[in-house]
């Protein structure tokens, strides 16, 4: 999730370059493909909004079984919200807490 700079909305050449460090940085110790070959962008309209996609940004490792726990998601800036005091550190550890955030699918 992010904020473009004023005047730039170039999210294709963002994501390519994301996906591309990652691929180099971490693609050898993941079991298989992380990536979509879509992506999609979402204007957040709210503080619920907002918090809706952080809890499915933070759940999804766990959701396809890339870790156990959020926390377990090296990758994640989890703890960083753990540190902050949004989120209790067993948060996603039962999958109600991720139903109950974002609704199931």
């Amino acid at each position: 999730m992010w904020t473009l700079p004023e005047g730039d909305s170039d999210h294709s050449t963002r994501w390519r370059l994301i996906k591309a460090r990652f691929t180099r940085t971490c693609g050898e110790n993941v079991a298989r493909p992380v990536w979509q070959k879509r992506y999609w962008e979402h204007l957040i309209r709210d503080e619920e909004d907002f918090r809706r996609h952080v809890d499915y940004i933070h759940y999804n490792p766990v959701k396809h079984g890339l870790a156990d726990r959020p926390i377990d998601w090296k990758y994640s800036s989890f703890d960083k919200w753990i540190e902050r005091g949004d989120y209790p550190p067993d948060w996603g550890t039962d999958p109600v807490d991720f139903d109950e955030a974002v609704g199931s699918e």
